[in-house]
């Protein structure tokens, strides 16, 4: 069975305080807060856990990360909290030698071993309106459901599930189905949703435009876009152009459908 503590234990304050934020953390629990302005980026990292993103009420933005475990010990895993500008990035770290920085988390060794410490951190981050997000594990699922702004999601072993009221978004992983959406996708940067053993389906606004190149081995390719398209056509393999192109939209798997969508 899995076990959290939840004895009353004495709330430990991380290093110095950082100006208008509060940190508390225990043995199984971990809980930071602060102030965000609209264009700022949270970035959170974790290496065994899922992490889910919902919509603040305020301009508040909130990270709680709580573990559970069956063999391991909570107190090999700690949290670390990084400010740059109005940026925050906060990590869960396995390992004495794993260190956070404004770039994310560094494994060294990964400085976890589930034979001996299974201890897992299921991150729920609260994330105001306008506050970019950046989210990345590597065993678990990514699920965004409360963002106005840009989106990036990263994991291995888990599927990615993120919406936004704004954009852009990118995924990416390896072991799992990526299911997009966003209600905009400013600027020009290329939008890309990749992984290996799962289907993608991304929904798009209606008036963009881009190159878009769909790929899979076993699956299908579909698309709700009139497209002009590039070279041969390869039901497998898919070059084209929506509107009048511009930035790229990558979508490749390799086992399972890959479906592009518009709103609307």
């Amino acid at each position: 069975m899995h076990r959290i503590i939840h004895a009353a234990i004495g709330v430990a304050f991380l290093a110095a305080p950082l100006a208008a934020q509060t940190t508390e953390s225990t043995d199984d629990t971990f809980k930071w807060n602060g102030k965000m302005p609209a264009g700022a980026w949270l970035k959170v990292a974790n290496l065994n856990g899922s992490i889910n993103v919902e919509q603040a009420s305020g301009d508040v933005a909130e990270v709680t990360g709580d573990k559970d475990w069956r063999r391991g010990d909570p107190k090999d895993v700690r949290f670390a909290v990084v400010k740059d500008g109005n940026d925050i990035t906060i990590c869960a770290l396995w390992g004495d030698e794993s260190t956070c920085d404004i770039r994310g988390a560094h494994y060294h060794h990964h400085g976890w071993n589930g034979d001996h410490n299974d201890v897992r951190v299921k991150f729920t981050v609260r994330l105001p309106k306008g506050v970019n997000v950046d989210v990345n594990t590597v065993n678990g699922a990514l699920d965004v459901s409360g963002a106005t702004a840009e989106v990036q999601a990263e994991t291995v072993n888990g599927g990615i599930v993120a919406a936004s009221g704004g954009g852009p978004v990118t995924a990416t992983t390896v072991n799992g189905s990526i299911r997009v959406s966003m209600a905009a996708a400013p600027g020009k940067d290329d939008l890309k949703f990749r992984t290996v053993n799962g289907s993608i389906v991304v929904t798009v606004p209606a008036n963009i435009s881009a190159e878009l190149e769909m790929e899979t081995v076993n699956g299908s390719l579909t698309s709700d876009f009139p497209l002009t398209i590039s070279g041969k056509v390869n039901p497998k393999h898919l070059r084209a152009t929506i509107g009048s192109g511009g930035r790229r939209v990558e979508m490749t798997t390799v086992n399972g459908s890959v479906e592009l969508r518009k709103t609307g």
